[in-house]
């Protein structure tokens, strides 16, 4: 089964792609679900998290307080590290889990915000990035996570750079425009994708 990675910037609308590809009866492995499922209540990556950064992560429900947690790695790089060297084995071993179910289908999506800045490029034979202008990011972001522009941008200057980005990927989707424009995207890659998962299989000699 070909395994598809799709990054893209914070707002630039991966989720949104995900659902067309899902819509075209795709299999799509989205790790910030897993990542919230390793870090449920009573799971040993709680527990991780909560002994590396102290109870006060915690809501009063005794769940992750993904608020909490993410100013603290917003703020300390040092702390950010710590948080990714728990979380990301945790989240790894799930994808691969969640790819190994997956039967009868010529390929997969697996949606990793941070692709390219970790080793789960690693798992993937081809990357698609979404990705639309920094402005629009900036203005998606303030509106949807209610921030100043200030801190919008502050959070878009903390991932990898739009060409760094643009750089590595196999395949793009333009994001800019109306949703029947990212629609038809969708749509031409999920022949040529089909394509690929017949022709060949594993071009980038993925790791497990």
């Amino acid at each position: 089964m070909l395994r598809v990675g799709l990054t893209g910037g914070i707002a630039s609308g991966k989720s949104q792609v995900a659902e067309m590809f899902a819509a075209l009866g795709v299999p799509i492995v989205d790790t910030d679900l897993l990542a919230r499922e390793v870090v449920a209540p009573r799971t040993a990556g709680l527990r991780a998290v909560r002994a590396a950064f102290g109870p006060e992560i915690l809501a009063p429900d005794g769940s992750l307080d993904r608020a909490k947690i993410r100013d603290v790695v917003f703020a300390d790089s040092g702390a950010r590290a710590r948080l990714e060297a728990i979380l990301h084995p945790l989240i790894r071993t799930a994808t691969l889990a969640r790819l190994a179910a997956i039967e009868k289908a010529p390929y997969a999506i697996v949606v990793v915000p941070l692709l390219l800045e970790t080793d789960f490029a690693t798992l993937v034979d081809r990357v698609l990035v979404v990705d639309c202008p920094r402005e629009m990011q900036l203005e998606r972001v303030m509106r949807r996570d209610a921030l100043s522009r200030r801190r919008a941008e502050s959070v878009v200057s903390a991932q990898l750079d739009r060409a760094a980005r643009l750089e590595a990927a196999d395949d793009v989707i333009d994001n800019s425009g109306t949703l029947a424009h990212t629609r038809a995207q969708v749509a031409d890659l999920h022949s040529r994708y089909l394509e690929h998962a017949r022709d060949c299989p594993s071009p980038r000699g993925r790791a497990e």
